[in-house]
């Protein structure tokens, strides 16, 4: 188990190659994702959603997370608990990058703390910063333990290939409207998107590190209770800027993942939902998505219009 030490990790590329070789689970789903069905679902403004139809992601989007399921399973990244042909690196000594058996791309990670801890991100911010750095032409991402971890109960980020999310691109293309700035540190939003997304932009770690623990603690006093605000982080570092993309949360599921028949859409949406790729396990889904959905579902899920305001306006305070 090669140890980074928080240095660039090079190799990923030999990584996956060591681990199709020798693990058949994770070299037969990588091989499915050639036969995924894939579908562009424009939106107004010139952005764009893309929909993949992959069932081998069922396991991620319909898990159950309550209490009661989590406490009544062995954590599956916990390392005591790790495959046997699962291999990982060590970073910083404290994480373990890992395989993703189940992916979405087509280098699909998941880097989870070597301790079995809750999945709350306040004070490892910084860590993702520095997985970002490490992981060159990755994007970093965070889910939160109600909105889209599948392990609410183990700490983890996962990081896939750079480019694949069309957030990715749009945000640099859009207009954006500029919230806060000090020195190289520049926050905005988005501009007439379909869901609320706060952009952090600069060289900074330890300024980014602080003006994130400013927005986790607005959302934590608005959403008030004592867990985690909902929300879900895209991280990439292009050379030495690091760019942070925030989506804060109102629900974990929309209503369509509970109804019935024709009614229901078994999506859950998570970062790379609204980094623009929408995971769907079944056909009928796929099939029926269309940008009437995709609005209604951000619509749900995203952080309500009064609070998005109220978000910005105390932003604007500090």
């Amino acid at each position: 188990m090669a140890n980074t030490g928080g240095h660039a990790i090079r190799n990923t590329e030999g990584f996956f190659r060591s681990q199709l070789d020798q693990w058949p689970l994770a070299r037969e789903n990588y091989r499915g994702l050639e036969r995924v069905m894939l579908k562009d679902v424009p939106m107004p403004g010139g952005c764009l959603v893309k929909v993949q139809f992959n069932p081998a992601r069922m396991r991620s989007s319909a898990a159950r997370v309550d209490k009661k399921t989590i406490s009544e399973r062995p954590c599956f990244l916990c390392e005591k608990n790790l495959p046997p042909e699962q291999e990982r690196i060590l970073f910083d000594d404290s994480y373990l990058i890992l395989v993703n058996p189940y992916p979405i791309f087509s280098r699909h990670l998941t880097i989870a703390l070597r301790k079995h801890e809750d999945q709350i991100i306040y004070g490892r911010f910084a860590d993702m910063l520095r997985l970002a750095a490490a992981l060159e032409g990755y994007t970093v991402f965070y889910n939160g333990p109600r909105c889209g971890a599948s392990a609410p109960d183990h700490f983890h980020f996962q990081a896939g290939a750079r480019g694949f999310m069309p957030a990715e691109k749009e945000v640099l293309s859009l207009r954006r409207r500029r919230i806060a700035e000090e020195g190289t540190l520049l926050i905005s939003t988005v501009e007439d998107y379909h869901r609320h997304m706060l952009v952090m932009e600069g060289s900074d770690i330890d300024g980014l590190d602080r003006w994130f623990n400013e927005i986790y603690g607005i959302l934590q006093l608005m959403q008030g209770g004592p867990d985690e605000p909902m929300l879900n982080i895209l991280t990439g570092c292009y050379g030495r800027l690091w760019r942070v993309m925030i989506f804060p949360r109102s629900a974990h599921r929309p209503a369509q993942f509970y109804e019935e028949g024709e009614k229901q859409v078994l999506l859950s949406p998570a970062s790379v939902d609204f980094g623009g790729v929408w995971i769907t396990p079944r056909q009928e889904d796929f099939e029926k998505i269309d940008a009437a959905i995709v609005n209604d579902i951000f619509g749900q899920v995203s952080l309500g219009n009064d609070e998005w305001a109220l978000l910005l306006e105390r932003l604007k305070r500090i």
